[in-house]
């Protein structure tokens, strides 16, 4: 099996790092483990890789509170 280099910022570095169970979990399974937390699909079928990144930055923005409720969206629409 070949490997391959990426460029991380080394704050990026210690991030993943501590998410290891051991010392000698690497990098590859850690984010292996944290790409496997993407939802792949629903009952209705597997989710094109468009649908994955809208989905995982619309939970980024949700956790930045960058969303709006559901209400403010019903009122910014005019839908009663």
């Amino acid at each position: 099996m070949g490997y391959t280099s990426i460029q991380i910022n080394p704050d990026t570095k210690k991030r993943l790092s501590s998410f290891k169970g051991s010392k000698r979990e690497t990098y590859d399974e850690i984010l292996n483990k944290l790409m496997s937390l993407i939802p792949q699909g629903d009952e209705e079928g597997e989710y094109t890789d468009e649908f994955k990144f809208s989905l995982l930055n619309a939970r980024l923005d949700i956790k930045q509170n960058k969303g709006i409720s559901h209400e403010e969206l019903k009122r910014k629409l005019g839908v009663k």
